[in-house]
């Protein structure tokens, strides 16, 4: 009845977003597919869509959470009504609060760019 889902994005998802949007997020989405999980982009890239996707406040027994994490992705990304520029500039500045954190929490093992 229920799906496998994570607690929060999951990074084997992030392929899947490929062909949603244009070619900025397009070839976004092709270089953090490429990059190891800990990488400082993958992570912001991760945390730009939890807050998109609003994971924080998904719960387990929830219509979206019963979908799945994927679904509930796509879902988010079709409906979002922005340019692909905006979303370039969540990347970003998710990335800086990332490199922010790897600064002062160095025995966590993010890897920089």
């Amino acid at each position: 009845m229920y799906t496998n889902n994570e607690i929060l994005f999951p990074h084997h998802v992030i392929p899947s977003l490929k062909r949603l949007r244009g070619p900025k997020w397009q070839a976004l989405v092709e270089r953090i597919s490429k990059l190891p999980e800990t990488h400082e982009e993958t992570l912001a890239f991760m945390m730009m869509m939890i807050r998109l996707n609003g994971c924080m406040a998904c719960e387990t027994d929830s219509y979206r959470a019963m979908r799945g994490c994927s679904a509930c992705a796509l879902q988010t990304l079709r409906r979002y009504k922005g340019e692909d520029d905006e979303l370039l500039a969540q990347f970003s500045e998710a990335l800086e609060e990332v490199r922010k954190f790897a600064e002062s929490h160095s025995s966590i093992g993010i890897l920089p760019n």
